[in-house]
């Protein structure tokens, strides 16, 4: 089992450092850049006031402006592609951990909240590291360099406006604490609504046949109801963190202007350092405002990206134990069970209970009995999907637990009652298990189960299937249309948990196109 990839903040932006350090310098000298501004702006002033040129401070003005301007723009191509870089790759190790997880472990998750979680959580979270982080990296810079710089003009002003701000940022953080818990809690509402509008479109035809529509659509709403007032929650909080710092700048403003004045009436201070002042004010409130917004979806960033470390955590199939054990051949056994016992996690009896038998390699073998009596057990067994909980099942005289579960599974078929197709074409599915089957393969196969006809009868004889997650068969095909993938492998045994299609005997070929399964276990 390989280790469980860590999904944090810290741990996904290492492996892009290079990039993240390039758009933090960017993002730094922009925020340089503006707060030489003021100072410019203030020598204009002095010099208009003096009756000297302002050319010379007007000019450089404009360069600072443009290279603002520049810097700001190449800093929000950086921090874009890093996001999406940082999404990308997200998402590929997420998509390996589920397709490579165990079969119990992930039927514990629905569906929808899985779907949920790798596209709507991850978009979150690149928002959160290419966007909300930097913000606040550049913005608390920015307030830093405000705060040094009006300290060099005057002491006293700047004890005002660290007071009057200080009082609206403590609000703030309160309300940034706070918007993070709302935001886990808007998450999980919104991957049950997704979970249960998964459901209901994977089922349509019960839903229309019951005559549910109503019904679902009441309970769909209820859920999406749920999710809009966690929704509702995150915004508000969030909306309260631009007027905290908006009436704290408004009364800072308020109190320098009206001190500021008359000190200058007094000779106190200089009508040019006033207006620096008020000017590195107007600068501060700004990049304040996006430091505690920042701040705001910072949190929500990481709610979501706490919900992706627990999909990251989900078991993953072993491999063949070391050294792998192997049991004496028996000649003509495709498959034996040895005293096999399998409880389902949370069940208080067990499926199976020391079953014992054997399987002929040639021929068709049926096992059937009651619904709950095992016989879809014993398949799942054979396919590794669930390991036994004692005993042991062979394939070809070797312990299936022994081996690599990608031989095991080329070793079998199994086609399930109610097997899912593909979104794709008909020659998709065909090919699925075996992509490099040819087209003489394909021919066969559709041959062999009757279907030549019906696909010739199709525009271009290939046309799209049903949607990916549902259940049945197009075309009218009824109960003879194969499963994804299974007619053109041919692998040594098959297992059916329906009755199979009519097929004709004809000897086996490769890989590719060979008869539905001559040995192996069936119908239920």
């Amino acid at each position: 089992m390989r280790d469980t990839p860590v999904i944090t903040v810290w741990h996904i932006l290492r492996s892009h450092r290079k990039r993240l350090a390039t758009g933090l310098a960017l993002g730094l000298l922009a925020a340089c850049v503006s707060l030489l501004q003021p100072l410019v702006i203030g020598r204009i002033i002095q010099a208009v006031s003096s009756g000297g040129s302002p050319g010379g401070p007007v000019l450089l003005a404009a360069v600072l402006f443009a290279t603002g301007a520049l810097l700001s723009g190449l800093h929000g191509y950086t921090m874009g592609t890093l996001g999406e870089n940082l999404v990308f790759d997200i998402r590929s190790v997420l998509v390996r951990r589920v397709l490579r997880a165990r079969l119990p472990d992930l039927q514990r998750w629905a569906e929808g909240d899985l779907l949920n979680r790798l596209v709507t959580d991850t978009s979150m979270a690149r928002v959160t590291m290419s966007s909300a982080l930097t913000q606040v990296t550049s913005s608390v810079f920015s307030v830093l360099g405000c705060l040094t710089l009006m300290a060099l003009i005057d002491l006293r002003l700047l004890g005002v406006t660290v007071g009057c701000l200080g009082a609206a940022s403590l609000v703030s953080v309160v309300l940034a604490r706070r918007i993070r818990k709302q935001a886990v809690a808007n998450r999980t509402d919104t991957g049950r609504y997704a979970t249960a509008v998964a459901r209901v479109l994977g089922g349509m035809s019960t839903v229309k046949s019951s005559c549910a529509e109503a019904r679902e659509a009441d309970a769909l709403d209820g859920l999406a109801g749920q999710a809009r007032r966690s929704g509702i929650r995150v915004s508000v909080l969030s909306a309260g963190l631009g007027p905290a710092i908006n009436v704290g700048s408004q009364v800072a403003l308020t109190a320098v202007v009206a001190w500021g004045m008359a000190r200058v009436a007094t000779g106190d201070l200089s009508l040019a350092a006033l207006s620096a002042f008020i000017m590195y004010l107007f600068y501060l409130v700004s990049p304040l405002l996006t430091t505690f917004t920042s701040i705001g979806r910072l949190q929500q960033g990481r709610a979501a990206i706490d919900r992706l470390g627990e999909l990251a955590g989900l078991p993953q199939e072993t491999g063949p134990p070391a050294p792998a054990t192997r049991a004496r051949p028996r000649s003509g056994q495709a498959v034996e069970f040895e005293g096999v016992s399998f409880r389902y996690g949370g069940s208080g009896r067990n499926a199976l209970h020391e079953v014992s038998f054997g399987v002929p390699a040639r021929g068709l073998t049926a096992i059937v009995g009651p619904s709950g009596a095992g016989k879809s057990t014993l398949f799942r067994l054979v396919e590794r999907f669930y390991e036994p909980d004692s005993g042991r099942v062979l394939l070809y005289g070797a312990d299936a637990a022994s081996m690599p579960l990608d031989r095991v599974r080329r070793l079998t078929g199994h086609v399930e009652q109610d097997h899912p197709l593909m979104r794709g074409s008909v020659r998709d599915n065909l090919v699925y298990a075996c992509p490099s089957a040819g087209e003489d393969d394909i021919a066969e196969a559709l041959r062999l189960v009757r279907l030549v006809e019906t696909v010739d009868s199709l525009p271009s004889g290939s046309t799209p299937s049903s949607a990916s997650g549902v259940t049945g068969s197009p075309a009218g095909s009824g109960s003879a249309w194969p499963s994804p993938g299974h007619c053109c492998r041919g692998p040594p045994s098959s297992c059916w948990t329906r009755r199979p299609p009519t097929w004709t005997p004809t000897p086996r070929r490769s890989c590719a196109a060979s008869s539905p399964p001559s040995p192996g276990s069936v119908p239920s």
